[in-house]
C-alpha cells in the first residue's frame, strides 16, 4: 500500500511539474502576444491621429471647396473605369438565345467597391429566366441574384419581365 502510495505521488508530482511548465511556456508566449496587441494598438492610435488631423485640415472652410471637387472627381472617374462592352460581352456569355435584356440601369458601386448591376430582361416564357438566373448564379463573374419584380405579359408587352439585381466582379 506504501509503495503504491508512493508510486501514485511521484507521478502527481511529475504532472505536476509538467502542468507547471506547460503554464510558464503559455505565459511566455501570451507576453509575446500581448506586446505585439500593444505594438499595434499604439500604431493604430498613431495613425487615427494623424488621420483626425488631416480630416480637421481638409474641413477647415477654405479646403471644403477643394474637399467636395475632390470628391465629386474621384466618384466620376470611379463610374468611368466600369467598361460597358465587357459588361454586356459578359452578359452575353450567360444570356439564352431566348430571353432579351430590355434595360440595363446605370451601374451602383458599393462601399466595397463591388459592382451592381440592376437589369431588366424579358422572356415570352417564364423558363428562359429561370435558366439565365441559373447561369448567373453558376458564372464566376456574377455573384448572389435578387430578384426584384416579375411583370405578366400584357396585351401591348407580350413578354414576362422580370427586374434582377446581380453583383458583377469587375474589377475597378
Amino acid at each position: 500500500m506504501l509503495v503504491a502510495s508512493s508510486a501514485g505521488a511521484v507521478v502527481l508530482a511529475l504532472l505536476l511539474g509538467v502542468f507547471v511548465f506547460l503554464i510558464l511556456a503559455d505565459r511566455a508566449r501570451v507576453k509575446d502576444t500581448r506586446a505585439a496587441v500593444a505594438s499595434l494598438d499604439s500604431e493604430l492610435q498613431k495613425i487615427s491621429a494623424e488621420q483626425a488631423q488631416l480630416n480637421a485640415t481638409l474641413r477647415q472652410p477654405a479646403n471644403a471647396e477643394v474637399l467636395q471637387r475632390s470628391l465629386l472627381l474621384n466618384a466620376l472617374l470611379e463610374r468611368k473605369s466600369i467598361s460597358w462592352t465587357k459588361i454586356f460581352a459578359d452578359l452575353e456569355g450567360v444570356l439564352p438565345a431566348d430571353v432579351r435584356l430590355i434595360s440595363v440601369r446605370l451601374p451602383q458601386i458599393t462601399s466595397q467597391n463591388e459592382v451592381v448591376l440592376d437589369l431588366q430582361v424579358g422572356a415570352k416564357a417564364p423558363e428562359p429566366v429561370i435558366l439565365f438566373l441559373v447561369h448567373l448564379r453558376q458564372s464566376p463573374l456574377f455573384g448572389p441574384v435578387d430578384l426584384k419584380s416579375t411583370q405578366p405579359p400584357t396585351l401591348q408587352e407580350p413578354l414576362y419581365k422580370y427586374r434582377v439585381t446581380v453583383n458583377y466582379a469587375q474589377k475597378l
